[in-house]
């Protein structure tokens, strides 16, 4: 054997650190980087073991050592807001991280209404996104990745991005007109990690540690650890999947005989009004395949222009072509479908746009309140009303897959814990829906959440802000039950917990849409809290009005309200709304309501000696209409006596 091939065996034993003898930075410790200002600051890395590392920043040089295995880290004194600045790093390589700033930094975490970019935005919020040049305002985004064995050190990729009218569109919406709002008023560097993923339970962001007070979501989280096992799901996912797909596609009529053709035969075809979903038609609740068409007539004016085709949300995935020309295709429900259809598509007169439509499960079809509609510059053809649909082939419902990103732990130790040597300002976090199945767990999960964050970071008491699950779903006529509103209840009640404040989004939702586009609100609600919390705006009226005493008497409940600000107002009514009481518990009835001051006397006739007191209890409680002058919305409550 030769001697290259003996050292090259000898190097696949050698830790990859010592082979390399370089310093190396976490991927946060990049160009643009923002760091914390008026707190010492760590600078953390890797090395060979016992290398010797030389900083230099603002004409001063720090010195460290890595331990024997590698790691080092440097304590900067605490820096004013301010900069750009460089950082050079010498060892045996040198390292520069340039265009550094000092401000604030916030981690911006939960689920996808964290997560939902500007891009999905970019209808409503037009002009924000156009005067988004800001260098600024920063964000890193956090790469989506699991992990249930250990707690990472370091990110798999990602970079610092200042906000312009392009990068913005990546930035989460929440996130940025939070940092927007607290920019304008402070003046400072704002930097957000958005570290959030869709669809994901709060055990998930739990750690190890955290997780041990959840025997169930603990005991979940070690059977994961098993790499063999989650390959094993994953493939058994894919195959049902594939198997599914693949009978399907064999035996789609409209695949087999072309019906995205224009010149398809559909004097037969059956009628349905768009938007609507089709089980409520004669084809009944059926899953597999539907086919859509629909003539138009396109006047000349719209001829050799490009177009934007606004087909609101289908359920579940679609395939649409206009002209016999495919223009677009979406693979899950939530998207809004909006495509851009070339200049060369339309023609003058009749034509025609056909829909493959694909439902795995559930209900199938389109959601009601949502834009329909052809548009070339100002001009627009609705598209509403009345389709041609046709059957394309039936199958049973597909089996969901197994989510593991969402198991416990799995987030927290890949894109939490590489975070927490950095020093931050504080939290911001938007989740919940995915908890709604066990909803008084979340009174300890989420207060668990914040203490176990907290230790993480060594900070034990930086701002934790969180958002109230908005209104969304049908809307009942008589009080019921609600899943949501219990989650709301525990989200309420955490803010027992110090230094937390809660942006109450009742009136924020869309009962059609569990992503609903008002994030500017949101944020903005959160930039308030900051403010009164985070940078001492002490008599800043920041807070929803929620109850702070009840009194319960003979026939009426007396609740006092806090966070009143300028005063308590019945918003868009000449009446409270939204009201109900009980005098078992059990059976509630919507009760007559007055404001008085800071008070709200609520009763019924019919139920003497009340002993329960709810408001805007239910998924979307779309009359809840108790607002502070400053135009927060109530929070929804339930008070026992």
């Amino acid at each position: 054997m030769n001697k290259l091939k003996i050292a090259l065996i000898v190097l696949l034993f050698i830790p990859s650190n010592i082979i390399l003898s370089q310093i190396k930075l976490p991927k946060l410790i990049s160009d643009g980087v923002v760091l914390q200002r008026n707190e010492k600051v760590k600078i953390w890395g890797w090395a060979a073991p016992n290398e010797s590392i030389k900083l230099e920043f603002k004409t001063k040089i720090y010195t460290a050592k890595a331990d024997a295995e590698g790691n080092w880290n440097i304590q900067l004194p605490a820096q004013n807001a301010g900069g750009p600045y460089e950082m050079v790093f010498r060892a045996t390589n040198e390292i520069r991280v340039k265009d550094i700033l000092f401000g604030d930094v916030w981690i911006c975490s939960g689920q996808s209404n964290m997560e939902l970019p500007m891009e999905r935005l970019k209808e409503k919020y037009d002009a924000v996104i156009k005067n988004a040049e800001n260098s600024n305002i920063r964000q890193f985004l956090v790469p989506d990745k699991y992990d249930f064995n250990k707690e990472q050190t370091d990110l798999d990729a990602g970079k610092w991005v200042s906000a312009d009218p392009k990068t913005v569109l990546e930035f989460s919406g929440v996130a940025y007109f939070f940092a927007k709002a607290i920019y304008e008023k402070q003046q400072i560097p704002i930097g957000i990690i958005n570290s959030a993923l869709g669809g994901s339970p709060i055990e998930s962001w739990l750690s190890d540690d955290a997780l041990k007070a959840f025997p169930e979501a603990y005991q979940e989280s070690q059977k994961f650890k098993n790499k063999a096992l989650i390959q094993e799901i994953e493939a058994g996912d894919k195959k049902r999947n594939d198997d599914w797909y693949d009978v399907l596609n064999k035996t789609d009529l409209g695949l087999e005989n072309h019906w995205d053709l224009a010149g398809t035969y559909d004097k037969d075809w059956d009628t349905m009004q768009i938007p609507n979903y089709w089980a409520d038609t004669s084809l009944g609740n059926v899953n597999g395949v539907v086919w859509f068409r629909k003539e138009i007539e396109v006047p000349k004016a719209m001829v050799g222009k490009p177009a934007k085709l606004f087909m609101g949300r289908i359920v579940d995935q679609d395939f649409i072509y206009v002209n016999d020309q495919m223009i677009g295709t979406t693979s899950y429900q939530y998207p809004p479908r909006r495509y851009d259809v070339n200049a060369d598509v339309l023609k003058e007169g009749k034509n025609t746009i056909s829909i493959r439509v694909i439902n795995n499960a559930g209900r199938g079809g389109f959601v009601e309140d949502k834009p329909y509609f052809l548009a070339v510059g100002n001009d627009t053809i609705d598209l509403k009303g009345t389709w041609k649909y046709k059957l394309g082939a039936a199958m049973k419902p597909l089996q969901g897959p197994t989510f593991i990103r969402w198991k416990p732990k799995g987030l927290f130790n890949a894109m939490i814990a590489p975070l927490t040597h950095l020093k931050i300002k504080g939290v911001l976090w938007y989740q919940g829906e995915s908890n709604a199945g066990n909803p008084k767990l979340y009174a300890k999960t989420l207060p668990a959440l914040i203490k176990d964050w907290r230790t993480k970071w060594g900070q034990e008491d930086f701002p934790f802000l969180y958002v109230q699950l908005p209104n969304y779903m049908e809307t009942y006529a008589e009080p019921r039950e609600s899943n949501w509103a219990v989650l709301r209840q525990a989200q309420l009640e955490t803010l027992s917990v110090p230094n937390t404040a809660m942006a109450v989004a009742i009136d924020l939702g869309e009962w059609n849409d569990i992503h609903p586009l008002n994030k500017e609100d949101v944020g903005n609600r959160l930039a308030l809290l900051a403010r009164k919390i985070a940078y001492g705006e002490k008599e800043l009226n920041a807070s929803s009005p929620m109850p702070e005493t009840t009194v319960f008497e003979k026939d009426k409940v007396i609740i006092t309200f806090k966070n009143t600000g300028g005063g308590l107002i019945v918003k868009n009514a000449n009446e409270l709304k939204s009201f109900a009481i009980s005098n078992d518990g059990k059976n509630f009835v919507w009760a007559k309501a007055k404001l008085i001051g800071n008070k709200v006397a609520v009763w019924n006739e019919k139920v003497p000696n009340p002993i329960m007191v709810r408001y805007a209890w239910d998924n979307n409680p779309a009359d809840a209409n108790l607002f502070s002058k400053e135009g927060l919305p109530a929070s929804p409550f339930e008070v026992k006596k």
